[in-house]
């Protein structure tokens, strides 16, 4: 199937796969090539393309997915391939974002805008750490 993951600056990913896993408001679903049709959410995490040669990971945020017939259209805020983030630096913009949102609860704008990027900071997080746990540094 022909899968694209499109964010705000561009195309992170088009190509063929084989399945793709996308974190989903109905939990983490895969994707098979004659997948029925399909319009749901996506929510932060991580996405795997697999290829059938090689497994990417991709951390998103929030956003939609879009399955027809034989394609797969991602559309996100954010879709940062895992083996190019750093752990420590992530971990870093983490702990900011815990004390912005900390420290703006009473200002209701600045509060969301400090959880969308502790869920994106999350997101970077855990893809980094699900492809390290498949003992993968590069793909």
């Amino acid at each position: 199937m022909h899968v694209e993951l499109i964010t705000s600056e561009g195309s992170a990913y088009s190509g063929n796969a084989v399945s793709v896993s996308i974190p989903t408001g109905m939990g983490e679903i895969t994707v098979l090539n004659h997948h029925l049709p399909l319009l749901s959410t996506v929510e932060p995490g991580t996405v795997i393309i697999r290829t059938g040669k090689q497994e990417l990971f991709f951390a998103v945020a929030r956003g939609v997915v879009q399955v027809g017939s034989g394609s797969l259209r991602i559309l996100s805020d954010i879709a940062d391939r895992a083996d190019t983030l750093e752990e420590k630096a992530i971990e870093l913009a983490k702990t900011r974002a815990e004390e912005l949102r900390s420290s703006r609860r009473r200002d209701t704008e600045e509060f969301v805008e400090a959880q969308a990027i502790l869920e994106r900071e999350i997101a970077r997080l855990t893809s980094v750490r699900r492809l390290r746990s498949r003992g993968r540094h590069s793909s």
